[in-house]
């Protein structure tokens, strides 16, 4: 598949999600075969007046190529200037938020709020597009109403203003991620745009991947929750593709991930940021497993890599035992 002038490896896209895809989840998910993976949605604004927090997102490693960086805001004159200093990053691609539904973001007239205000959404495109060289991609939602008739505007519009690609969650703005998505929105933007469309939502399983491809002849697939502790879901989709069978993940491979990403995690935001962090998310490499709550249980107040890596070796020490019996 081809964004402009970048050609993908595969049809599998990691989505931009807050608080997740940081530099260690992304290796993570382009080491288990994801053609694109995106970082969190970055603000605008906070590029622009050079907080040091929103600059540290835009760190990256060659491994992670292609990169995709998503940006949100309101004023076409910040948007052109923050999309400068995502290319001069060395990002492979540009990412416009019109889907965070996150009433914060909607207040300030960012996110899903410009679909609703198309003049200005048209004005943040075209600064934008004419402000960097890298592809250009959008993110959308159905829109305000069922109808996806905001959607289908802002999808011809994007075309037009020279956008390299679209990338379609079809739910509306007051579902958040609750309800279903709406595939036929996907499949309507795909007759109404020559560009490729990327499909995303209801991806629960790799299967659902292959079934929406085949639905809505979408480009590619883009996919968020199911890849929480679950990177692995990439290589499952690319194996469907193939014709293979859906293999389960090996345990050892499982648990070593886990341990990387933990030194990951530490080596990018340091010990006491990192251990913060992975008192929620190494829960969510657990999954499914038995005794998981027990797990999540013990690394609540981890506070040492050392002792994390321990944990984690022990918890999986159990799970070897029990087979064994």
């Amino acid at each position: 598949m081809k964004i402009g002038p970048l050609t993908l490896d595969n049809i599998t896209i990691l989505a931009p999600l807050a608080g997740i895809t940081n530099l260690p989840f992304r290796i993570l998910a382009k080491e288990a075969g994801c053609a694109l993976v995106c970082t969190e949605m970055i603000s605008a604004n906070g590029l622009v007046y050079e907080s040091k927090k929103t600059k540290q997102m835009l760190k990256s490693l060659p491994q992670e190529k292609p990169l995709s960086v998503q940006i949100f805001g309101s004023d076409p004159a910040v948007m052109a200037e923050a999309a400068q200093i995502v290319e001069s990053s060395g990002a492979d691609l540009i990412d416009i938020n019109f889907g965070c539904s996150v009433k914060k973001v909607v207040k300030t007239g960012s996110g899903v709020a410009l679909m609703q205000r198309l003049d200005n959404a048209e004005a943040i495109i075209t600064a934008v597009r004419k402000a960097a060289n890298i592809p250009l991609t959008i993110k959308i939602r159905t829109g305000w109403d069922r109808s996806g008739t905001q959607a289908l505007i802002l999808s011809k519009i994007a075309q037009e203003c020279g956008v390299d690609a679209i990338a379609v969650h079809p739910r509306t703005a007051s579902q958040g991620f609750r309800g279903e998505a709406d595939w036929s929105i996907i499949t309507a933007i795909k007759s109404a745009v020559t560009i490729p469309v990327i499909g995303n939502g209801d991806i629960i399983t790799p299967q659902d991947a292959i079934k929406m491809q085949r639905i809505t002849g979408c480009n590619a697939i883009m996919i968020g929750r199911a890849a929480i502790g679950n990177p692995w879901i990439f290589s499952q989709v690319l194996a469907l593709a193939r014709g293979d069978d859906v293999l389960p993940i090996d345990i050892t491979h499982r648990f070593e991930t886990m341990i990387r990403y933990c030194k990951m995690l530490v080596q990018c935001f340091g010990e006491k940021s990192a251990c913060r962090m992975m008192r929620s998310r190494l829960g969510w490499f657990a999954k499914g497993l038995r005794f998981s709550s027990k797990f999540r249980e013990s690394i609540k107040r981890i506070s040492s890599e050392n002792e994390t890596i321990e944990l984690i070796k022990a918890y999986m020490e159990l799970l070897q035992q029990e087979k064994e019996i």
